[in-house]
């Protein structure tokens, strides 16, 4: 075995390669030890058109994801679950629902200890794993007990020749190699995942979900705004119990109830665990009330879906802290929702003109800001009492900060500093 990284490995990892006598690399890749192989372990990060790549795949030499190999080494229950937004969430949900239930689970993928780490001793019944498309890319021989499909909307096209086919092809990869023993939970209300599913053949049992009809669903909610999961026995709870707020996190429950039902998970640990879940930080997070008013960290919300979700779960008038490096965002999808909710726009970004020419005829107050502090001081001088401030930029943050964390972290130090 041999770990090659162009760039710098940490030291906890380094002492942990050499622990276990594994040769490894920094700062560069050895092209005649990378060459000389059967089989490639890639980082989802670096894409297939990377030249060390394409060299190794015109040697014909087995490129995967970390996922794929770590799943040649387990029988245990695979759950994925992928889509462009709400997938950590549902993943969260799904093992708090399993976990609570006296399920002996883990999480895996985007989230968690890395599968591979964790197959070593592989002491687990169940692995809930997040998948993103680049991790799906790298996967041939995977297969899923469960596959959760929750959305998909455009995101990351760069890596897919701008060809939004080639993305949702990606999605859809997470189908691959189901049986007719195997369920696949997906949402009715996309119509992007309706029309590809018209045109695929899916041998696995088709188990749809719906906030918008209730006719051939599995999950829905009714007119009395009751969440059911008709599975016998029948699930039954008010939507207004759940400890999720928002449409999106009801379609992120309704995935998570039908899992836990295939499971034969009772209903009252079911429920009870969607009532008591607390979501991750950085998504939808409270933060404080401030001389009433409250504070909402949403700072993972890196695309225009994301915030639209924010937005749509909002039921007070907002000040909307947003900005940081664009990654090409179309902003009329939110109008009609700002136009609704919001009554200022707090910029936090460097560059924030395309913002502003957005939403100039839908805001009567849009103020800028160059740090999480001064965003929190504006968005407080703006708000009144019984009125929200939400953090939830649709850009990435690295024209100010480290990551989306460290965005979320300061913008909550700035609030617990008021």
């Amino acid at each position: 075995m041999f770990v090659s990284d162009f760039g710098k490995i940490k030291q906890s990892f380094k002492t942990e390669l050499i622990k276990n006598n594994i040769e490894f690399e920094e700062g560069k890749h050895s092209e005649n030890k990378i060459l000389n192989t059967d089989l490639i372990v890639k980082s989802p990060g670096i894409p297939d058109k990377a030249p060390i790549v394409q060299k190794a795949l015109n040697k014909e030499i087995k490129v995967i994801s970390e996922i794929e190999f770590a799943s040649f080494f387990t029988n245990a229950k695979l759950i994925a679950i992928t889509g462009s937004n709400g997938k950590t969430t549902t993943t969260l949900l799904t093992h708090h629902i399993l976990k609570n239930a006296g399920i002996n689970c883990a999480l895996a993928g985007n989230i968690g200890e890395s599968l591979a780490r964790q197959v070593i001793e592989d002491n687990v019944e169940v692995y809930v794993i997040e998948l993103s498309s680049f991790q799906l890319d790298g996967m041939y021989e995977f297969k899923a007990d469960i596959a959760i499909l929750l959305n998909i909307t455009p995101d990351h096209l760069d890596r897919y020749d701008y060809i939004m086919q080639n993305y949702v092809n990606s999605k859809f990869r997470i189908l691959q190699n189901l049986t007719s023993n195997d369920h696949f939970i997906y949402n009715a209300d996309d119509p992007i995942i309706l029309n590809e599913i018209k045109q695929r053949e899916i041998k696995a049992k088709l188990l749809p979900f719906s906030i918008n009809k209730t006719e051939n669903m599995v999950g829905y909610i009714n007119n009395n705004q009751k969440l059911i999961i008709n599975l016998k026995p029948e699930l039954i709870m008010s939507i207004h119990d759940l400890a999720l707020k928002g449409k999106h996190n009801v379609q992120n429950s309704l995935a998570s109830g039908i899992t836990s039902k295939i499971l034969e998970i009772r209903n009252e640990s079911i429920r009870e665990s969607l009532l008591d879940f607390k979501n991750v930080e950085h998504r939808l997070e409270f933060v404080a009330k401030v001389n009433g008013i409250e504070f909402i960290n949403d700072s993972k919300a890196t695309n225009v879906n994301s915030t639209w979700y924010a937005l749509e779960s909002m039921d007070k008038q907002t000040v909307w802290i947003v900005g940081g490096v664009d990654k090409g965002n179309d902003y009329d999808q939110l109008k009609s929702l700002v136009k609704e909710k919001v009554k200022a726009i707090v910029c936090l970004g460097e560059n924030n003109e395309k913002i502003k020419e957005a939403f100039a005829d839908v805001v009567d107050e849009i103020v800028e800001t160059n740090t999480a502090f001064k965003a929190v001081e504006q968005s407080y001088r703006i708000a009144k009492k019984d009125e929200t401030v939400l953090l939830s930029p649709a850009c990435a943050s690295f024209d100010l900060f480290e990551s989306y964390e460290d965005r979320g972290k300061q913008f909550k130090n700035a609030v617990r500093n008021l």
